[in-house]
C-alpha cells in the first residue's frame, strides 16, 4: 500500500474527459483541488453509514466501492459498485438528507473527499456542472427503475446472467476473459436479490453449460451471447 505522503494530488482525477468537473472554471478548479482531500482507503473501510449525515462526497480515482442498503434482518442489498471516475454520496448531500445507503471499500484505492458546501456552491454557480450532476442522477434513477422491473419480472437465473453482463460492461475483462472484480458468492446473491445457495447452484449450472468458468472468487466469461440469451437481453 502507498504511504499517505506518496498520494498524488486530486487534480489527477478531476481533469478527465468524462469527469463531471470538466465544466468548472479555472478558478473553481483551483478551489476544488485546494479544498479536496485525497486519501488511500483500505479494503473493509466504510466511507459513510446509512442513516447518518454525510459531510461531503467522494470521487474515486482508483479502487472499488460497494454501495448497499441493509434490511431489517441485517441482510445487505447491493445497489451498485463505484469505480474509477465515479462520484458517490452526492444525492444525499444535494437533497440535504441522511445517507440512504452505506459505502464500503472492497478493493483498496485512492479517493478524493469533496466538502458538501463546495459541491453545492458549484451547483448554484455553474450551469454546466449542474447539468452534469442532473444527467448522472437521471442515469442512476433509470438504472434503479430497471433493477426494480427485473426483480418483479425476471427469474433468479435471468437476473444472475444479467448481473454478470453488467459487471462485464462496468469493470471489463482481463486478457484471460476474467471479470476484473472479485466478489464473494454472498455479495453476488446480494446484488441478484436471492439466497447465497441459489447463486452457488446457478453458477455451477452456468459452468456446466460452458457459459463461465470459476476459479475461487474469479469468474471467467466464456459465452457472452449465451448469457445474453438467458438474461433476455435480446427479444
Amino acid at each position: 500500500m502507498k504511504k499517505q505522503d506518496e498520494i498524488p494530488t486530486c487534480n489527477t482525477c478531476f481533469n478527465g474527459i468524462n469527469s463531471i468537473f470538466k465544466h468548472l472554471s479555472p478558478e473553481q478548479m483551483d478551489l476544488l483541488i485546494y479544498s479536496s482531500t485525497p486519501r488511500i482507503y483500505e479494503k473493509g473501510e466504510t466511507l459513510y453509514h446509512e442513516g447518518r449525515r454525510i459531510s461531503g462526497v467522494y470521487c474515486i480515482e482508483s479502487g472499488i466501492v460497494k454501495i448497499y442498503k441493509t434490511g431489517f434482518d441485517g441482510k445487505e442489498q447491493i445497489i451498485m459498485f463505484g469505480k474509477q471516475g465515479d462520484i458517490i454520496g452526492y444525492r444525499s448531500v444535494l437533497a440535504n438528507e441522511l445517507a440512504c445507503t452505506t459505502a464500503k471499500i472492497i478493493d483498496e484505492g485512492l479517493l478524493c473527499f469533496i466538502p458538501a458546501n463546495l459541491l453545492i456552491q458549484f451547483v448554484k454557480e455553474n450551469p454546466g456542472f449542474s447539468y452534469e450532476i442532473m444527467k448522472l442522477a437521471c442515469k442512476e434513477l433509470g438504472d434503479a427503475n430497471q433493477y426494480i422491473t427485473d426483480l418483479a419480472q425476471k427469474s433468479v437465473r435471468e437476473r444472475l446472467a444479467e448481473i454478470l453482463l453488467h459487471l462485464t460492461d462496468k469493470f471489463g475483462l482481463d486478457t484471460y476473459q476474467t471479470l476484473q472484480i472479485s466478489l464473494t458468492r454472498e455479495e453476488l446473491a446480494n446484488i441478484v436479490g436471492t439466497a447465497t445457495e441459489s447463486v452457488i447452484r446457478l453458477l455451477s449450472d452456468f459452468k456446466q453449460s460452458g457459459l463461465i468458468d470459476l476459479q475461487g472468487r474469479k469468474i471467467k466469461i466464456l459465452d457472452m451471447n449465451g448469457l445474453k440469451h438467458i438474461s433476455n437481453a435480446f427479444p
